[in-house]
């Protein structure tokens, strides 16, 4: 089993966005949500991924009861969520006795070594939009094995103290935001998604979109912050600037960001049964945005690990976060 190194933090944060933004999930109009799942079935290209609950199938899983012990998980290159949950599983899997690996993957080939039995699962399947063709082709090889996150989606952020509540508010207050939206790549979907949905919907043409990079969208959003001024981003959830920075996001009443999607594990043909305890443990997974947050923040942040030492990391974050762990096992979290 190898052991991959994640890159360098501001290539990966920049190459999560180009993943997960490029290939359709954020296009404005995309109906939002989850699916059905169960631990012991195939999933299906027929499957209807609009009603998901995470954590809906939860008890309590006595992880250390599995007689199979050894466990590779595939992680998305560049993708911080799904190294994030991998190396938390990882940390709870090997508390229990297993030899866990965690082996990073572009989303295609991650899928297809789960199809074909030569890692155990992935957990960062993104439905009912990013990763639709990849269910389609692989769905009846795989075990749909619970949602965990439901939240998934790209927003404009403001300052926490700001006076704006939603993007409608916008157009009234460009001198506020010194006219500017501070945005990501050229080539993220984010990116397309303000310029061709928000800004015509909304009626920002008065504000300059400033596309760069996502390390210099961060920078501005921290300088701005620690100055006590308000300021204008694109970003998206999940990300560990949420717990990093005071920011929040606005509301999007005409929907032109897109809709939220949902996070779900997906584990190789057979592994609910041989691996029922951990197939458990994985339904009953439930993180939300705080959670979430800053966990990734501790993992990935310069002001943390920056990307380095992930088990290390999340070492740190599960002895500050115990119940998390107990509420886990428990089948709580939900």
């Amino acid at each position: 089993m190898k052991t991959t190194k994640l890159m360098p933090l501001t290539g990966a944060l920049a190459a999560g966005v180009l993943a997960l933004t490029a290939c359709g999930a954020t296009d404005a109009g995309n109906e939002g949500g989850g699916g059905d799942e169960g631990g012991d079935t195939a999933a299906s290209g027929e499957t209807d991924w609009s009603d998901c609950t995470p954590g809906e199938e939860s008890a309590e899983a006595d992880v250390a009861s599995d007689e199979n012990k050894d466990i590779t998980i595939g992680a998305f290159n560049g993708w911080d969520e799904s190294f994030a949950a991998a190396h938390l599983t990882k940390h709870v899997l090997e508390e229990d006795g297993f030899t866990v690996a965690v082996e990073a993957f572009d989303a295609g080939p991650a899928f297809t070594a789960v199809a074909e039995g030569d890692i155990d699962f992935v957990m960062d399947g993104w439905l009912p939009v990013t990763h639709e063709d990849y269910i389609e082709q692989f769905g009846d090889d795989l075990e749909a094995a619970g949602c965990w996150y439901d939240n998934a989606k790209l927003t404009l952020a403001v300052n926490e103290d700001s006076e704006a509540q939603s993007i409608a508010d916008l157009p009234d207050m460009v001198d506020d935001f010194g006219g500017t939206i501070y945005g990501i790549e050229a080539g993220a979907g984010l990116t397309r998604v303000t310029e061709e949905e928000a800004i015509p919907t909304y009626g920002l043409e008065d504000y300059e979109f400033a596309v760069s990079s996502t390390p210099a969208m961060l920078a501005q959003l921290q300088s701005a912050t620690d100055a006590g001024d308000d300021v204008l981003v694109t970003l998206w959830r999940p990300h560990w600037a949420y717990d990093a920075f005071p920011v929040r996001d606005l509301e999007d009443p005409e929907g032109a960001m897109g809709a939220a999607e949902v996070i779900y594990n997906f584990a190789r043909p057979g592994f609910a049964d041989d691996n029922p305890a951990a197939t458990q443990l994985l339904k009953n997974l439930v993180i939300d945005d705080e959670n979430l947050s800053s966990l990734e923040n501790v993992m990935f942040s310069e002001d943390n690990y920056g990307g380095e030492d992930l088990d290390g990391a999340v070492d740190e974050w599960v002895g500050d976060n115990g119940q998390f762990v107990e509420d886990w096992k428990a089948g709580a979290l939900g």
